[in-house]
């Protein structure tokens, strides 16, 4: 009762600090809220000295944010969330309205999602069900290049294609069921791509266990072997599908931008940039409110359906120690993207020729040219260094801290909830108001929420591992916390997490690429790839290759980084336990770190 008191209160404390952050955002930014709401209202009217005083006085302004704050915080008891400061309205009804569109929409997506995952293990199932995976090569190249689309750019092909072109949906707005399914498709596929992953990564383990033979004998058809593996790594997953539902909802910002939703993602964002505080703080609350909930119902599920296993200590491992799968793709795909990014780093990337504007790849243009004449094989290959550097440097800091955080769930926990339920967007915003903006605004803005889905998965994991026989048999021997974390914990986390990092890698990029595209990330004449995307993407009908080729490096790098990932491997090496005259000797200097681990 002390724990689950303590991690409430934890939890509670992480929310009032990030809703308070929020409340004080025009003061951290040094910015006058009231020439922002004046320009968000009516961006014609001169700001003058009287104008913004009646503004300050209307909303309040001049009593100081403390007071502001305590107001807004006084009446959410009562259901009021206060009224907006551009139009007077009323925040609660219009904040639960767009809440529900948005749930609504992620709840199509993760069918899309799911049915997405089940295309991309179909392979790993039916092998695993008629007994085939011995000598199973790694794949996953067309799920690491569907993974690496970037959402916004989904979007506006199906927008484009699906709905202009061929009027088969309706591309804009949401009036009923069929508004849902393109939206849908350009949240589910990325997702489901990614979740598909995660499953195949854990099915071979599942077919491995002792349970299957004995499934066998009894005569079970394949079917319902894979549905059993299916089940028995859910739990692992549960966790991190949690933290999709609430990355979804925080993430469909460009998504519902570009279709004109007007769901939470967007009524945020706008909030946001004009600095519409009271929306803004309900919105955020909205999404933690969702973050705390999803996470609730994915522990219950877990509990649920691995409880008395995990509590008896009668798990077996899913992640054993394995050799890498040695294959030709990673070279493959790593000279692709080399030769295109040593290419275009031998052209001049800001040369402007107007007389070739847009035109079609050739001898002279390899990927064509963009809307001013320049060639975009070189805008590409340039824009490779500052995306590709800076998403590497930001998954490997994400693994290092969602691994030691993950180590530590009852800090993380609750930590990896609030930070979940942060749109990078918003983060993005966050850091600009505190450290100014620039051109590490965006990197910062990303590294500070993308370790909180390995730090899960590293919990999951840990918790697994725990109720492994194989371990309390090693602790009865006598082998020390330190021992056990280094011999056994770390070589059954390690390399999942690292795949999961691998797996991240161009979803870090497509946020990177993603705050470019609402014009906050990397300014013009940069050659950043989230920036190529938001800069061709209006022309993306008349010069589709303007779009095609950054998205096609940004897919080159996701397929990349999923065959690279079957690399990763811990080796079979167990260090004796030698003995002293009292008792065994003991790893030494102690770690701290193992004593709360393990």
């Amino acid at each position: 009762m002390g724990y689950r008191m303590a991690t409430l209160l934890w939890r509670v404390l992480l929310a009032a600090a990030l809703v308070c952050g929020i409340g004080l955002l025009p003061w951290l930014s040094r910015t006058d809220p009231a020439l922002t709401v004046l320009r968000a209202r009516s961006a014609d009217r001169d700001p003058t000295p009287r104008v913004l005083s009646d503004i300050r006085t209307q909303l309040g302004l001049e009593q100081g944010p403390l007071h502001l704050l305590g107001q807004w915080l006084g009446g959410l008891p009562r259901g009021d969330a206060g009224r907006s400061w551009l139009n007077g309205t009323e925040v609660t009804p219009s904040v639960v309205q767009a809440l529900g569109v948005t749930l609504l929409l992620v709840t199509v997506a993760l069918a899309v999602a799911a049915a997405t995952a089940a295309l991309v293990c179909a392979r790993t199932l039916w092998l695993g069900a008629h007994g085939r995976l011995d000598g199973r090569r790694a794949g996953g190249g067309g799920s690491a290049m569907l993974a690496a689309l970037p959402e916004f750019l989904t979007a506006s092909v199906l927008a484009t294609v699906v709905g202009v072109q061929l009027g088969w949906l309706p591309a804009l707005g949401w009036y009923g069921p069929q508004w849902t399914v393109l939206p849908a498709l350009a949240l589910g596929l990325p997702a489901g791509a990614v979740l598909g992953r995660l499953l195949d990564d854990l099915l071979p383990g599942a077919f491995a266990e002792p349970w299957v033979p004995a499934a066998e004998a009894r005569g079970l058809p394949g079917r319902t072997l894979a549905a059993k593996a299916v089940r028995r790594c859910v739990p692992a997953l549960l966790p991190n599908l949690g933290l999709f539902v609430v990355g979804l909802t925080a993430g469909s910002v460009a998504v519902e931008q570009i279709y004109d939703i007007p769901g939470l993602g967007r009524t945020t964002l706008q909030a946001a940039l004009a600095q519409d505080l009271p929306v803004l703080q309900a919105g955020t609350l909205a999404l933690l409110l969702l973050a705390v909930t999803t996470t609730g119902l994915a522990a219950l599920a877990v509990r649920r359906l691995a409880g008395p296993a995990l509590r008896g200590g009668a798990l077996d491992s899913l992640h054993r120690p394995r050799r890498s799968d040695r294959s030709a793709l990673p070279f493959v795909y790593g000279g692709l993207l080399t030769a295109v990014v040593a290419v275009g780093l031998l052209r001049d990337p800001l040369a402007l020729d107007t007389g070739a504007r847009l035109q079609s790849p050739s001898w002279a243009h390899p990927f064509g040219t963009d809307s001013l004449g320049r060639d975009l094989l070189a805008r590409v290959g340039h824009g490779a260094l500052d995306t590709l550097l800076t998403a590497l440097a930001i998954s490997v800091t994400a693994l290092v801290v969602g691994v030691l955080l993950g180590l530590l769930p009852r800090l993380s926990g609750p930590l990896v909830d609030t930070v979940n339920a942060v749109p990078p967007v918003l983060g993005a915003l966050l850091v600009t108001a505190v450290a100014g903006s620039g051109a590490a605004t965006p990197a910062i803005a990303v590294a500070a929420v993308s370790w909180a889905a390995l730090a899960a998965h590293t919990s999951s994991l840990l918790r697994q591992e725990q109720a492994t026989p194989h371990l309390t048999a090693t602790r009865g021997l006598g082998a020390s916390r330190w021992y056990l974390l280094r011999y056994e914990v770390l070589p059954a986390i390690l390399p999942p997490v690292t795949r999961h990092a691998l797996l991240r890698l161009p979803g870090v990029a497509l946020a990177l690429a993603s705050l470019g595209f609402l014009g906050l990330g990397t300014q013009p004449p940069s050659p950043e790839w989230g920036l190529l995307l938001a800069e061709n993407q209006p022309y993306a009908e008349r010069a589709p290759w303007a779009v095609l080729a950054p998205a096609a490096a940004l897919a080159l790098l996701g397929a990349l980084a999923v065959s690279s990932a079957g690399g990763v491997w811990w080796p079979r090496r167990r260090a004796r336990l030698r003995t002293t005259a009292t008792g065994p000797e003991q790893p030494s200097p102690a770690r701290e770190l193992a004593e709360v681990v393990v």
